[in-house]
């Protein structure tokens, strides 16, 4: 334990990084849980990862141009989700998952002959969000600012094509700051934390879930030096439970299937 370890002009840009993330996923999150369809987020980020690894490997060098490369991949993935979801609705999260294992198993492919391929891999699954600077938030945050406006303003009129749109834009920007593990976090978490609370108290409650979950996972990694991103998972997965256990208790109706004989 070292807490003369914590630098603030680290986990400043991190947390930041982390705020901004949040201000997306919180509301799409819910909207990914009213729609049953939870791991879309998983499937994407693994999609914009691919986007990611084939920019590597084609040798983009410059950020803008990995950043192009994860949102088109991402936005073909919106594509074709969008056309299965109409196609064969009723097997839509199945088809989610083969999505995601396909992605997933493409980018182990790309890597398999690559020196440095786990490392990468890790990167982009875990995230290094502690290696994030104050310069490279300006275009995330002018981004996040455009999609959380649309989401905001049109979330009771956004159509399937156009959620999968936003939903890959906004995965595209938070995975390469902050990785595949923690998109998932960010969008699921807290929503989970809320459902039981009276709908006008659900988004306060559900961003500060995620705030606390970032500075306190930050914090405690860097006082123990452990990996950030993994770290905050467990600070949001324990804020969530703390949240939904002191929060209003659901009314479920219980029914008791008559067996016959009794």
């Amino acid at each position: 334990m070292n807490a003369d370890a914590i630098d603030f002009s680290i986990i400043g840009p991190a947390f930041l990084a982390g705020v901004l993330v949040l201000a997306t996923h919180v509301p799409l999150g819910a909207q990914v849980l009213r729609r049953g369809i939870v791991f879309i987020d998983l499937a994407i980020a693994q999609i914009a990862a691919l986007g990611v690894i084939v920019a590597g490997l084609a040798d983009f060098e410059q950020a803008w141009a990995v950043q192009v490369a994860a949102g088109i991949a991402a936005v073909l993935g919106a594509f074709l989700l969008t056309w299965t979801e109409r196609r064969w609705p009723e097997v839509q999260e199945a088809q989610i998952g083969v999505v995601f294992v396909l992605a997933a198993t493409g980018s182990l492919l790309l890597l398999a002959h690559n020196p440095h391929g786990g490392e990468h891999l890790r990167d982009l699954l875990a995230g290094q969000i502690l290696w994030v600077r104050y310069d490279q938030l300006l275009v995330p945050a002018i981004a996040t600012a455009v999609i959380a406006f649309i989401v905001f303003r049109f979330r009771n009129y956004l159509g399937r094509l156009a959620f999968y749109l936003l939903f890959a834009l906004a995965v595209t920007i938070s995975v390469q700051l902050v990785g595949v593990y923690l998109v998932f976090a960010s969008l699921i978490v807290p929503g989970l934390a809320v459902r039981n609370y009276p709908e006008s108290r659900r988004l306060p409650i559900a961003y500060a879930v995620g705030i606390g979950g970032y500075a306190a996972g930050l914090v405690i990694s860097t006082i123990y030096d452990l990996p950030s991103g993994a770290l905050i998972v467990w600070c949001l997965a324990v804020l969530a439970v703390a949240v939904y256990g002191l929060g209003p208790v659901a009314v479920r109706e219980r029914k008791i299937p008559v067996m016959e004989g009794y």
